[in-house]
């Protein structure tokens, strides 16, 4: 009985647009970069189910108060070489043998 069968629990992240909209997210993954931490994360609907095909990748931030926020990554780049360091991850983790659209 050494094995551990604990249901998988999505870490669910609730972000509210420039517009003020309430949006959920799933959290893919987290990296530490060169001093930064930047998440991937693919939208989500209240139920939890995927509605995209992409993952969006947001930079962690803290403001003037002290709190972390999420915050989209201006420098190209900056983006390019964490997207780059994130596809690698996600394709030892996800693939799955079957070629993309």
């Amino acid at each position: 009985m050494g094995k551990n069968n604990e249901e998988y629990e999505p870490e669910i992240l609730v972000l509210t647009d420039e517009d003020g909209n309430e949006l959920n997210f799933e959290l893919l993954a987290s990296l530490e970069h060169e001093g930064a931490e930047y998440k991937a994360l693919v939208p989500v609907d209240e139920d939890g189910n995927e509605t995209g095909d992409e993952y969006i990748i947001l930079k962690c931030v803290v403001d003037e108060n002290g709190e972390e926020m999420l915050e989209t990554i201006e420098d190209d780049d900056e983006f390019d070489r964490i997207a780059d360091i994130f596809d690698d991850d996600m394709a030892d983790v996800f693939y799955d043998g079957e070629d993309g659209e």
